[in-house]
């Protein structure tokens, strides 16, 4: 009888060592099933949230790279901005394939001379670490106070001070020219959808009136 307790101890540490060495893969593939068919077009968002197309953009209050950031000037495209609001690059796996598809498409953001940069709740040590990871060279900002969403008016008002998930804010992105007028909005009522890179490249491209590719 001890020989069998013995050995089923045995097995189980085994097991657990296999599962341990696999946990990587495993999430990997987790993720991958949850987010397979969360890319849509930008004509799924609806645009209530966030500060007013037209208005002037309302600024920040947010960390990046140890420095206060307030405005997004340092960030900005020769033709404007896209803010990408996300939730977290910790445990949002559609955050994190969202942000990944966005590296992807940088460079198109680029040739456009539209300046791509995300913000989420997280700390800069997080963000950091996911961006060495995934080999992300967008510019992440850290809202850890959720200061800026309060300001954009996009804050979750699900959670309060002192849950686990207070400070995330609705996933979207905002348009803004060189100006720094807001001149369009991307924000789905879910949180497991996003509006993939292509789409979000070909409606900042219109909102801020640059020409078609041909």
């Amino acid at each position: 009888m001890q020989r069998l307790i013995l050995g089923g101890i045995v097995v189980l540490v085994l097991a657990a060592g296999v599962l341990y060495s696999l946990r990587a893969p495993l999430r990997e593939a987790v993720e991958k099933g949850l987010t397979a068919d969360m890319f849509v077009s930008a004509d799924q968002a609806q645009r209530s949230l966030g500060p007013a197309v037209g208005s002037r953009f309302p600024g920040l209050r947010a960390l990046h790279e140890g420095r206060e950031i307030t405005l997004l000037d340092a960030f900005a495209g020769a033709n404007g901005t896209v803010l990408v609001a996300s939730r977290s690059l910790v445990w949002c796996p559609y955050c994190m394939a969202e942000l990944r598809q966005l590296q992807e498409h940088r460079g198109a953001f680029d040739a456009a001379g539209i300046g791509l940069v995300a913000i989420t709740y997280d700390s800069p040590g997080e963000q950091a670490a996911f961006a060495r990871q995934h080999g992300i060279t967008i510019p992440l900002l850290a809202d850890v106070e959720a200061l800026s969403f309060k300001t954009l008016g996009i804050l979750h008002q699900d959670y309060s001070p002192g849950d686990e998930h207070y400070g995330i804010p609705h996933p979207g992105m905002i348009v803004v020219a060189p100006d720094g007028t807001v001149v369009g909005k991307l924000f789905l009522e879910g949180y497991s959808t996003r509006v993939a890179a292509p789409a979000a490249l070909a409606y900042a491209r219109e909102v801020l009136g640059l020409v078609p590719d041909r």
